[in-house]
């Protein structure tokens, strides 16, 4: 979500309204609406549990007058006193732990924090999807914890799955990386981790965002607001909303936010196309969908979109929005609708949206305690077994990079002292990024590694900016004394953050000369760790011998220094993988962030994006990671052809071109896909955890990425064992290519399958082909 309230130059109108609303309906209060205690509220049709939800939703919205439809358009819903209903604040945040970056949680009294997982794009590196669900259900777990205590809502606007398109993005840190099959399958999981399983109800109701082609904070003198981003039919349907259909489709997400930058010259919360019809009618959404805080205002006040507010405030609404994050609908649908611009039944539908949201997280059903979840509070929020989990999170993105001459692990007898140097050395709060809130308690990357040795402490620069040399005399020497060295450098929300995007991608101020330095006087060996949320072009350190090894951590959360401790002593054998393409500076010397266009073009000397379409040269690739072992791969059993059936029906339009690509409409999806079993041999003499990358390169064509991601998987494998991995690939899904129309297609021939060194070539042959006509 953006921010808009910390950034807009105007005074922040909406959110000073938000908390003046929640200052005076109270804090969360038990129970929200339906109180059995209130025999004439209680009595009510929408306060029935045995009744069908849509009888009490619709029930509810008919006892309303048009005062009180308008005032529950916007996050801070006013309360209906007559009817029993609270105010409620529908603005909250679970990026990566419950955060109090909106102003319907509260850290303080029985709650002074919250587990404080890793950033997403270190969650992500991991490519663990049982991890991303398992952290769900601990943030959900103590966001319902929270609620029960009066200190949160229930409705987080998380996760943001944007993709990652341009290294410089100051928020690629909250994303789950550049490719759309990683950010959907994070998006489905976590998302089933925070709304649970049970059955229609949910535990918090979740929310993807930012729909879409949202990925430019303030480059060059154009922000968010005033952004049109220029996108084809072919980088929305192939790029951008893959991982938004996986979050409704495989997710069955409670909420969709739209964003602040138009597309294609129309404000993604005034385009029914892409609400009305592809959000809610193709891909089913059920539940809501919510603008980003103050774009409805801002596609009136900024983008100049409509030229009276209740128009905008009837666009919006019309377009399929349903909630308001700012005052904006609460000030003018009423007038719209008085003006003829909106009818009240376009109100209700979206009303119909909110309150069914609600009645599935139990908010109707009155006494909350007797409810599922009920009973959870204080003590179940930073439990022993939630922090745990947030260091193994940790542990599981850290990717190693480099590793020459195996300098790591470090060992316990040759390296006694440790020299521990960098303006990210003893971190705490920077090591758990952006839209985080309180954490339960911090280990820094000094405590983590002095919990193994004895360390020598210097800073080197006085933070990330490292404007000067004053502090490199005292890191030269401790490097010249220690038994190894490792400098811990990169990034923190002053370079990068919401708002800020960065102008290159080197490290900043005089970084990269104190590790050359603190390199060359070392006697032991050195390591490099990077804390960041974008890629960073450290080819000077890749290339240099005296820096032995490298390893990124993302943002690593609280326990972060205990994880990279880990890694550096071998108690952890490092498995994570990269879910980002790591450029060189030249990449974005010429290259305007505004550009959206995803694939190359020779004839404007345009280098394309992301490893599906950029075919320059990499500092690291997307998917590199290093482990204290060796893995090999083996294909057991996979198939050479695999049919693809045809639904039958006589359609308009080209069900082929050339004969060699079938719509993906046309074909029979349900269950076609490609199994493959692959034996993973670990050959090494250390235990570990096995990140398995299948990749896919689909026949020749102007289409087609030269290779894509199809299915990823983690295996656990002892020193010299091995494990059997099934993997199965939906072909309609992931081997599948978007023509420039937009028309998602299954290339008929051959595809290639590579799973590290090894290749396999399946032939996918269409069953009926001639049946479809053009």
């Amino acid at each position: 979500m953006g921010i808009g309230s910390l950034t807009l130059p105007s005074p922040p109108q909406f959110i000073i309204l938000s908390l003046l609303l929640l200052c005076a309906f109270g804090e969360a209060v038990d129970p929200f609406a339906c109180d059995p205690k209130d025999a004439v509220t209680a009595g009510f049709p929408f306060c029935k549990v045995s009744m069908p939800m849509s009888d009490r939703v619709n029930d509810l919205v008919g006892r309303l007058t048009l005062q009180e439809k308008v005032r529950l358009l916007i996050n801070g819903a006013a309360p209906i006193p007559r009817l029993g209903i609270k105010g409620y604040e529908w603005w909250s945040e679970a990026l990566h732990g419950v955060s109090d970056v909106g102003p319907g949680t509260k850290f303080g009294g029985a709650f002074p924090g919250a587990t404080s997982f890793p950033q997403v794009i270190t969650t992500a590196a991991s490519f663990n999807a049982t991890l991303w669900e398992a952290i769900g259900r601990v943030v959900s777990d103590e966001g319902r914890a929270m609620y029960n205590g009066g200190s949160a809502g229930l409705t987080y606007w998380s996760p943001n799955v944007n993709i990652l398109r341009d290294p410089r993005w100051g928020r690629g840190q909250e994303t789950p990386g550049e490719d759309p099959v990683l950010a959907g399958t994070y998006a489905a999981y976590y998302v089933k981790g925070l709304q649970g399983y049970d059955g229609d109800r949910l535990k918090v109701a979740a929310c993807c965002k930012h729909f879409t082609a949202y990925d430019l904070d303030n480059w060059n003198g154009v922000d968010r607001f005033h952004f049109n981003a220029q996108v084809s039919k072919q980088d929305i349907e192939d790029t951008f909303d893959v991982p938004f259909k996986m979050c409704v489709q495989d997710g069955n997400v409670a909420s969709v936010m739209c964003s602040y930058n138009e597309v294609n010259g129309v404000p993604t919360c005034a385009d029914p196309n892409l609400l009305r019809n592809t959000v809610r009618g193709q891909w089913k959404l059920d539940g809501y969908i919510v603008s980003d805080c103050d774009s409805v205002g801002v596609f009136y006040n900024t983008q100049h979109y409509t030229t009276t507010p209740e128009q905008a405030a009837a666009d919006a609404i019309k377009a399929g929005l349903d909630l308001d994050c700012g005052p904006f609908l609460a000030q003018h649908s009423e007038d719209a609708v008085k003006q003829g611009l909106l009818n009240e039944v376009d109100i209700n539908n979206a009303l119909v949206n909110t309150l069914r949201v609600q009645m599935r997280l139990g908010m109707f059903d009155g006494e909350p305690s007797v409810q599922p979840f009920g009973k959870l509070g204080p003590k179940d929020v930073c439990t022993p077994s939630n922090q745990e989990l947030a260091l193994e999170a940790a542990r599981q993105g850290i990717v190693l990079l480099k590793n020459s001459g195996v300098s790591l692990p470090l060992s316990h007898r040759r390296h006694r002292t440790v020299a521990v140097i960098g303006p990210n050395s003893d971190a705490t709060v920077s090591m758990i990024g952006n839209y985080a809130g309180v954490a339960c308690g911090y280990t820094s990357p000094l405590q983590g590694i002095g919990n193994y040795v004895k360390t020598i402490h210097q800073l080197g620069c006085a933070n990330v900016a490292c404007r000067d040399d004053k502090l490199f005399s005292a890191a030269i020497d401790a490097a010249r004394q220690a038994d190894a060295t490792v400098l811990v450098m990169g990034l923190d929300q002053s370079i990068e953050a919401e708002f800020r995007d960065r102008t290159g991608l080197l490290l900043p101020g005089r970084q990269q000369e104190l590790v050359s330095k603190v390199a060359k006087a070392s006697k032991g060996p050195t390591v490099l760790v990077l804390m960041s949320g974008g890629p960073i072009d450290v080819s000077f350190a890749k290339n240099d011998p005296r820096v032995g090894a490298i390893l990124w951590a993302g943002y690593p959360g609280q326990a972060g220094g205990a994880a990279i401790a880990d890694v550096l002593y071998g108690t952890t054998n490092p498995g994570g993988k990269l879910p980002m393409t790591w450029y060189p500076q030249d990449y974005v010397s010429n290259l305007a962030m505004t550009d959206m266009a995803m694939r190359s073009s020779r004839h404007r000397n345009y280098p394309g994006r992301t490893y599906r379409f950029y075919k320059g040269p990499v500092v690291y690739p997307f998917g590199h990671g290093l482990s204290y072992t060796n893995f090999v791969h083996t294909i057991v059993n996979a198939p050479h052809v695999v049919t693809v059936p045809l639904d039958g029906h006589r359609r308009s339009g080209n069900a082929t071109v050339l004969g060699k690509a079938i719509k993906v409409n046309h074909a029979r999806c349900n269950k076609l896909s490609v199994g493959l079993q692959v034996n993973v041999k670990n050959i090494g003499s250390k235990d570990g955890t096995h990140t398995m990358l299948v990749f896919s390169t689909p026949p020749a064509g102007h289409w087609a990425p030269s290779k894509q991601l199809v299915a990823f998987a983690k295996v656990y494998v002892p020193a010299r064992s091995e494990q059997q991995v099934g993997i199965s690939i939906h072909v309609c899904k992931f081997l599948s290519v978007v023509d420039r129309s937009g028309v998602r297609r299954i290339p008929i021939g051959l595809h290639r399958i590579h799973i590290g060194d090894v290749k396999h070539s399946v032939s996918l042959e269409a069953a009926t082909l001639g049946v479809i006509k053009s």
